[in-house]
């Protein structure tokens, strides 16, 4: 009898209740993508169908509404997180205008309609059109899923977002506190100071919090999750305690720890993967559960003013969209791609109703319009997002990346277990994405009598390499060699893998006078022309703050220039960390016209070399966060200069708090009698003698 209880519904018994969703969750998106229906369609509507306006299969309990929460919050603080800074600053400007023409065109327009057409008071025609302007990005999973996140149509939008969104809520709170009396200068004061101290705490406290845990709880990487979302919480219910949507703080808790949490790491991976496939259908399945298609049924009257709700609020978004592509020359895609990020209304729309109905302001007929927007908005966002997205990423696929060389392929020799996750938290960050290559860690056994013995130990060792690689979702291929000697092993690997670039851990001392590093590492640079990257990692890659790159005199001139280049770009973009980049004059001016150019795009600055006494003395302005890289130079090329055989050295005992890679460009095989150094017209200048 009990249990005949339990299948009554709606259901009541947790277990069934969670058991249930998470079938949805799994089914729903499966049976539509085979019929070309985008998943988050098959979510929405699941939960229409399950939700008390449909079989009231569920109800929507505090449960589903907890959930639903924490789904929202996750998609806003998904959108902070994986937006590129470095655009998003850059184009900090178009995402105030297009949040201006998103905001004031919906508001302009069915204000003139509701108040004008419809006769609704001056106050409610305003409410009611401010719901327009709003917009939640319920088809963000889809942009991200196909690799369009630093597309500025993208960064555009999720900027406007905020604009949009914040000027909405803050309608709202005017007209709240309007049909409260207490619109009053204290009002306006209480306000203003509350925002300043919500943003403070979030831009700049949780930052440094953040920085400081990860430095101390480096190994658990559980606890890093935790307090990742712990703050993204705290951020959320601060900002209701300023007086705007928890929303608004999720999103700045994403921009907070945009920096300290790497696009390719095992951390972002857990935080994508928990919600893409947990929290964020919760929420849609909960925005199904309100809509209710019956109100479509109860007169012409609640017919028609959905309808007119409907039309209005997608057409002005699009409308928002054509003008913000016609002032910034986007492509029609784009445009497109900007109308479907904009014109689903869930969350935002949803509090600015149903505030105005408590207080009287809306009648129901337009709360039952609102609802049915809800469905519509969300399903005309999907699709029109998942047709527009998969175009613009065939477009951009189609687009050859700036790359005069093969596919990079990383090798990671590795010796020390101790060093196997930071070589491979770095591999993964200098991997580059447009190219599918997997990362080649590589074990070297001496061919003796211990040789079986060995590479068994070397495997187990690779295996943890492998485990702690897949937490990042990346490809890795493990190598294994039995050679007469470890430099010969890792010469045979890079030849029959056609490695591109060859990543050391080092332990930094200093072994023999005669030898820059040691036998292994001073063969490998004498046999090799593939660039070499040389690294002490002394804190965790992501509290790095800036990337100080000392520059020799005449680097630009080297085969290697442009990989290097790159390399540095992308372990900026995936740090979060800005690039100070010491040089000489005519070098500098080479950097700019480089960086200027660069995908994806770096922020950088440009001091003057140090002098070598400078360098020793620690006399260049390097902080303790600070990632020194020294671009080197093997002997007998263009770059050449003695100084730089002593800079590991340098680095080794006046920078020891310092992570550091010394970094060998990539030389032609026959550096000697090749055209590029004989027509650049520098062979018979004075070479730079003083510093680098």
């Amino acid at each position: 009898m009990t249990l005949l209880l339990k299948l009554v519904p709606p259901f009541e018994d947790p277990v069934l209740i969670f058991t249930l969703v998470l079938l949805i969750i799994l089914i729903a998106p499966i049976i539509l993508n085979k019929l070309k229906i985008p998943g988050i369609v098959g979510l929405i509507l699941a939960g229409v169908i399950v939700g008390p306006n449909g079989f009231n299969l569920l109800l929507r309990d505090s449960s589903i509404i907890l959930f639903g929460t924490v789904g929202l919050l996750y998609i806003m603080f998904l959108a902070g997180l994986e937006i590129d800074m470095v655009d998003f600053k850059k184009n900090r400007n178009k995402s105030l205008v297009f949040g201006a023409f998103t905001f004031l065109i919906p508001i302009t327009v069915g204000t003139v309609i509701f108040y004008y057409i419809m006769e609704y008071e001056l106050i409610s025609a305003i409410l009611l059109s401010s719901m327009f302007s709003s917009h939640t990005l319920i088809s963000y999973p889809i942009v991200s899923r196909l690799g369009l996140t630093k597309n500025e149509a993208v960064t555009v939008t999720i900027g406007g977002t905020i604009v949009t969104d914040t000027a909405v809520l803050l309608v709202l709170a005017v007209v709240a506190g309007g049909a409260a009396g207490n619109l009053d200068a204290w009002y306006w004061i209480k306000l203003a100071i509350s925002l300043t101290i919500f943003g403070g705490i979030v831009m700049f406290v949780f930052p440094r919090l953040a920085s400081w845990f990860f430095k101390q709880i480096e190994s658990e990487k559980g606890a890093q999750y935790i307090f990742v979302l712990t703050l993204v919480f705290a951020a959320a219910f601060l900002a209701e305690l300023a007086g705007v949507e928890a929303i608004i703080g999720a999103f700045l808790a994403g921009l907070a720890l945009n920096t300290l949490i790497p696009h390719s790491s095992a951390l972002m991976n857990r935080i994508e993967f928990v919600g893409n496939n947990i929290f964020i259908p919760f929420f849609l399945i909960n925005v199904g559960m309100i809509v209710d298609l019956s109100v479509l049924f109860r007169g012409p009257e609640a017919l028609i003013i959905a309808g007119i709700i409907v039309v209005v609020a997608l057409s002005t978004k699009y409308l928002a969209a054509w003008v913000t592509q016609k002032v910034y020359g986007y492509s029609a895609t784009q445009r497109d791609l900007i109308f479907g990020l904009s014109s689903a209304h869930a969350a935002a729309t949803l509090a600015v109703i149903l505030v105005g109905y408590n207080l009287g302001i809306i009648n129901e007929e337009a709360l039952n319009g609102t609802i049915v927007l809800i469905l519509v908005s969300c399903l005309v966002s999907s699709f029109v997002t998942e047709k527009v997205a998969k175009k613009q990423a065939i477009i951009e696929s189609r687009r050859k990346p700036d790359l005069s060389q093969k596919p990079d392929r990383i090798l990671v020799p590795i010796a020390n277990p101790k060093n196997i996750e930071n070589l491979i938290d770095l591999a993964v960050m200098l991997r580059n994405p447009d190219y599918q290559e997997p990362i080649y860690p590589l074990a070297v056994v001496l061919d003796n009598e211990q040789a079986e013995e060995e590479i068994y130990k070397k495997n187990k060792m690779l295996q943890e390499a492998i485990t702690y690689a897949s937490a990042t979702d990346n490809d890795v291929q493990l190598v294994a060699k039995i050679d007469i000697n470890i430099a010969s092993g890792i010469l045979r690997a890079i030849k029959e893998l056609m490695i591109t670039e060859v990543l050391l851990g080092w332990n930094a001392k200093i072994t023999t006078r005669d030898r820059i590093f040691g036998t292994v590492l001073d063969n490998l640079l004498e046999n090799t022309e593939q660039m070499i990257l040389v690294c002490k990692i002394m804190q965790p890659l992501n509290t790095t703050r800036r990337i100080v790159v000392i520059v020799p005199a005449y680097a630009e001139l080297e085969r290697g220039y442009l990989r290097w280049m790159r390399t540095v770009s992308i372990l900026a973009t995936q740090l979060g960390a800005k690039v100070v980049f010491m040089a000489g004059h005519r070098t500098m001016n080479n950097l700019k016209s480089t960086v200027k150019g660069s995908k994806p795009a770096v922020d950088a600055t440009y001091v003057p070399r140090p002098s070598m006494a400078e360098f020793e003395q620690n006399q260049t302005g390097i902080g303790k966060d600070d990632m020194v890289v020294v671009i080197s130079a093997r002997k007998g090329t263009v770059s050449y200069n003695g100084v730089l055989d002593t800079v590991p050295r340098v680095l080794s005992r006046n920078y020891k708090d310092n992570s550091f890679i010394i970094l060998y460009p990539e030389q032609y095989p026959n550096m000697y009698q090749d055209n590029q150094y004989k027509t650049t017209g520098y062979t018979n200048e004075p070479r730079e003698i003083e510093g680098f």
